[in-house]
């Protein structure tokens, strides 16, 4: 038998093994991972020179703002900057884009306008808004992985927060379909009355948004998140968690029984309340950024597995909505363009000074999101029959980001000038090559629509 293609002299790295080995790859699916020796009849035979080969990141957590804001991020610069950091499946959010996600009418719209944008593969969360639960049998029919909610003040008008009630009945429906709610924790009273307070005082500077959002402002949210998901049973998932005190609720809940999972972000494990204080705009995200302590102290929890998931909330804007907050933090954009540096930032942050183990990092970014959002084993593994989803990365490479080498529309991101350790040299989406150092090799349009498992 001749096969597509056959990955050979490389670290082939799975959720169980890191071993020396080959990948054989036919018709975009994975045939099989074999050993260091195996004879191999292909069409095409690449040598990996003692590289590693994970499976692609799935990252559960972008914001592509489409249609309607494409000038922020769109389909076909999204998905670029995607498969340049090794991310071959993105979990798009429904709240940026005009309109948002919140029915199966909106859903289709927004299939329609970007089919022929994407270079990786795709899949969407659905909204889950007050008055909009008559919406969600139709939404999860039409293959989304979840229904993203906000317990704090959304970012748009045309996607408004809820409260417990619309949780409640939401994390109801959503055990019934077998799907899940996607929970953006932050306890919304208490923001709005700080930010108030802070206002009226005439603060503009940053140090005033760290303090509008302090974490007992997400423990509480996350405390009562947990109540709901305890109390009806439904399956949760919370997002960009940035405080241990969350995690250690979390994990506890876990231990009761509780249906839930848990994200944090890579900028949540790299920078500080003092550099935002330096960099300011650029590092402008919600919930905010916190203490040294607290970085390290994430780090602990993400060491000791009780971390399930690192998604990018890739957030871009313009140049100019950053630089608006520039004299008053309040004009920022909130929001950190970062999906290609979620593996550059582990490998350094992670792998290299900290111990974080190959297997670890492949469940955290591939098989872990796959399962949480009903796309495994399609996604997130090398098993025989997924498709050949996978990236090389050059594992000691040392370098810097560079401004040029940003393919987001908006060419910013707080990862400018990061030091990194470890460098992804090609990313391949069903057994295709759509990156290779530097540059995109597919066209927009090869991506294609994943639909949760059911």
């Amino acid at each position: 038998m001749t096969v597509d293609l056959y990955l050979h002299n490389g670290l082939i790295v799975t959720e169980e093994s890191v071993a020396k080995g080959g990948l054989v790859v036919d018709q975009g699916k994975v045939v099989e991972i074999v050993s260091t020796n195996a004879k191999v009849v292909a069409n095409q035979i690449i040598d990996l020179n003692g590289k590693v080969l994970l499976p692609g990141l799935v990252d559960g957590h972008v914001h592509f703002h489409a249609p309607g804001r494409d000038y922020w991020e769109g389909y076909i610069t999204g998905s670029q900057a995607a498969a340049a950091g090794g991310v071959t499946t993105i979990i798009d959010m429904p709240l940026n884009g005009i309109p948002p996600t919140i029915d199966a009418l909106k859903l289709q719209e927004k299939r329609d306008r970007i089919a022929h944008e994407p270079v990786v593969d795709y899949a969407h969360w659905a909204g889950l808004i007050p008055n909009n639960l008559s919406d969600l049998v139709g939404l999860h029919a039409n293959g989304v992985v979840g229904f993203k909610c906000f317990m704090s003040g959304a970012a748009t008008e045309e996607f408004t927060n809820v409260k417990d009630d619309t949780m409640y009945a939401g994390l109801l429906q959503a055990r019934q379909l077998g799907s899940l709610v996607g929970v953006h924790a932050e306890n919304f009273e208490l923001i709005d009355s700080f930010e108030k307070k802070l206002h009226t005082e005439g603060r503009i500077d940053r140090l005033a948004w760290l303090e509008s959002r302090p974490p007992v402002t997400e423990l509480e949210a996350v405390h009562r998140a947990l109540f709901w998901a305890k109390e009806t049973g439904g399956k949760m998932h919370i997002v960009h968690t940035s405080i241990r005190s969350g995690i250690d609720m979390v994990t506890h809940a876990k231990n009761e029984g509780v249906n839930v999972t848990v994200e944090t972000c890579p900028h949540f494990l790299t920078f500080t309340d003092q550099d935002f204080l330096i960099v300011g705009p650029e590092l402008k995200c919600d919930p905010p950024l916190r203490s040294r302590e607290t970085v390290e102290a994430l780090w602990e929890s993400l060491l000791a597995g009780e971390i399930d998931t690192v998604g990018s909330d890739h957030a871009p804007c313009t140049v100019a909505e950053k630089e608006e907050g520039l004299e008053n933090i309040w004009k920022a954009w909130s929001g950190i363009t970062g999906i290609q540096a979620t593996l550059p930032v582990l490998l350094t942050e992670g792998v290299h000074k900290r111990g974080l183990k190959l297997n670890r990092l492949v469940k955290l970014i591939a098989g872990n999101p796959a399962r949480i959002f009903g796309l495994y084993p399609r996604k997130g593994a090398l098993l025989p029959g997924s498709d050949a989803d996978f990236v090389i990365v050059d594992i000691n490479q040392e370098w810097k980001m560079e401004k040029e080498e940003i393919l987001s529309k908006n060419k910013h991101s707080p990862y400018v000038g990061f030091p990194f350790k470890g460098k992804v040299e090609q990313t391949y989406v069903r057994g295709q090559m759509v990156f290779d150092r530097g540059s995109i090799t597919a066209e927009p349009g090869y991506g294609r629509l994943v639909l949760r498992n059911n």
